[in-house]
């Protein structure tokens, strides 16, 4: 089966137009859902806690807009699996399964930064078929459905046509682990930056696949990342006739943790220049322990 391929997909997966159209319409309501929590929260924090690694945070926001979005998907679609960030698999884990962000961005969120969302995709084992990621503070909802497309609110989207690296404007991020391991995105956001008109660093995987998906950026990638940090922009950015693929233009791996989106006209031509990099030295830039470490 051609995993790029949403018609394939759901034929195997014993979708019709109506369940589908269905699911994406639940998908868009559990992303406001979760919007909307967020929103409330927003510059009133009290709780704010690390999970363990440096700068890896958990809020109230995070639990409370997963409860309700995961309250709101068990009710309509309780034969459906979940994967959620905070609280892990439930139910099948096998086929369909909702994959979900209550909170990509909690340290933005945390300090008041306004780049962060609730992203839901819906996976059939594995492959992002739809999703949704609504970014409150914007009033936006990104969404897409097979058949239907890609949109932003009611208004449909698409990637850039942007031709060269050049003319391009493209954004990344930095795993949690940068600290300790010499492959932490440092040297490819320099090279990058060199050869284009700017890379930015937005903070929150889902919003940086839905701008890209809505063309305001040409292309993404990054390292490090979760299912759920990617399962509804990957396929927003697909639905958009954009193109995703791994590092080394390998098909797409959702547990892989690795991501290169962009629109067509430039995916190669990332992904080839991405291929040239050497990571830095740590001690060039403060680190030199992780030099010594193997990594």
């Amino acid at each position: 089966m051609d995993t790029t391929n949403p018609a394939a997909v759901l034929d195997e997966a014993g979708l019709n137009r109506e369940a589908i159209e269905e699911l994406h319409r639940l998908a868009r309501r559990a992303a406001d859902a979760g919007g909307t929590v967020l929103q409330s929260h927003y510059g009133n924090l009290s709780d704010i806690r690390c999970k363990g690694r440096v700068g890896d945070l958990v809020t109230a926001a995070d639990l409370e807009a997963e409860e309700v979005v995961i309250r709101l998907l068990r009710s309509e679609t309780p034969q459906v699996g979940i994967l959620a960030e905070e609280s892990g698999s439930r139910g099948p884990q096998e086929g369909l399964q909702w994959v979900i962000d209550p909170l990509d961005g909690t340290t933005n969120f945390a300090h008041g930064y306004p780049l962060f969302a609730t992203s839901v995709g819906l996976c059939w084992k594995g492959t992002p078929l739809l999703g949704a990621i609504s970014i409150p503070y914007l009033h936006q909802t990104y969404h897409c459905c097979p058949g239907l497309g890609a949109f932003c609110n009611d208004k449909p989207i698409g990637v850039s046509r942007c031709e060269s690296l050049e003319d391009s404007l493209l954004v990344t991020g930095f795993a949690y682990d940068r600290h300790n391991r010499l492959d932490n995105n440092y040297a490819e956001f320099c090279w990058m930056s060199h050869r284009t008109r700017g890379v930015r660093r937005g903070g929150a995987a889902a919003v940086d696949l839905a701008f890209v998906a809505a063309g305001l950026l040409d292309g993404y990638w990054e390292r490090g990342l979760a299912p759920w940090d990617l399962a509804a922009g990957v396929a927003l950015v697909r639905l958009a006739g954009g193109l995703v693929s791994g590092y080394r233009n390998e098909p797409f791996d959702l547990h892989s943790g690795h991501v290169i989106a962009a629109g067509q006209s430039i995916h190669t031509l990332l992904t080839d220049e991405l291929s040239k990099v050497s990571p830095l030295d740590g001690a060039g830039y403060g680190a030199p322990e992780i030099g010594s470490m193997g990594f």
